[in-house]
């Protein structure tokens, strides 16, 4: 199955105090290299969605955000605007420990939705989900009202919530949704490794 992905990696890291990104987790490598890394080995058309030429050097193409100043919802829009497939994985560019299976077990929901989203303790994950682009209209109509909530459009789309339960076989104690938004929590994955 062919299916792009893209790498949101738009956002300002405030309560990080430094690029969140390009911190190394010990290994010499940025976090955004390793979630590049995982999502190249699952799609064959990965972009990343950021304002900054850096993100140039790692390799896929960057596109900048079509909709500054919308948050995560503008920049998933414009991520699934500029995919090359219909399917489109769309993760956070702070998540050192996605798993190729749990992409791939994503897009093979797909089937008969526009949109495959996991809802662990009844949150939607927005930034480890996939999005086909027949959710364009509801995101545009979304952004146009001011919406800025990923999950403002669900009602207007076929949505597929993964449950934790169907996630476990494949990620026993989820750990492919961490991400580093914080200095403890860089400091408590550090100590975990």
């Amino acid at each position: 199955m062919s299916v792009s992905a893209a790498v949101m990696a738009g956002g300002r890291s405030r309560r990080m105090g430094r690029d969140k990104a390009w911190i190394d987790l010990g290994d010499g490598r940025p976090i955004v290299r390793h979630v590049v890394d995982v999502v190249s080995g699952v799609a064959d058309d990965v972009l990343i969605v950021a304002n900054d030429e850096r993100y140039a050097t790692l390799g896929p193409r960057v596109v900048p955000d079509a909709h500054p100043g919308t948050g995560v919802l503008g920049g998933i829009a414009t991520g699934v605007a500029a995919a090359a497939h219909e399917r489109v994985l769309v993760v956070a560019c702070d998540m050192p420990f996605l798993l190729p299976r749990m992409l791939r077990f994503l897009a093979e929901q797909a089937d008969g939705y526009d949109a495959v989203v996991p809802r662990v303790g009844g949150e939607y994950e927005t930034l480890h989900a996939l999005y086909t682009k027949a959710c364009l209209p509801a995101m545009r109509r979304a952004l146009e009202a001011g919406e800025r909530r990923v999950i403002s459009f669900f009602g207007d789309v076929r949505v597929r919530a993964v449950d934790a339960d169907e996630l476990r076989p494949l990620d026993l104690d989820l750990r492919s949704f961490t991400n580093v938004n914080t200095p403890e929590e860089l400091a408590a994955l550090r100590d975990r490794s």
